[in-house]
């Protein structure tokens, strides 16, 4: 995910849930699922892979070469809450 604002081990709610499923139904947000939500731990912050930005115009010979690396917050899932009656035979 994103890069959030939260230190390694703080627990982190987002509530913007777009699918709950299970193996014999599933419900999909329009667009998101009211009362929903995920409940993650927080494992670390990082930095991923660098990628390479190259624009090159062929007949000036003029190039430019850039990088990116973007940040990225790893989380475990640790809960799903679901709102009631969605999932249950309700």
């Amino acid at each position: 995910m994103e890069r959030l604002a939260a230190a390694e081990g703080d627990t982190v709610e987002l509530d913007k849930v777009l699918l709950i499923a299970d193996e014999q139904q599933q419900i999909v947000g329009k667009p998101t699922i009211e009362g929903a939500k995920v409940v993650a731990k927080v494992k670390g912050q990082g930095k991923d892979k660098k990628i390479i930005v190259f624009k090159y115009k062929n007949k000036t010979r003029s190039s430019k070469k850039t990088g990116h690396r973007q940040m990225y917050t790893e989380l475990s899932i640790d809960e799903i809450v679901q709102p009631e009656g969605v999932l249950n035979g309700s």
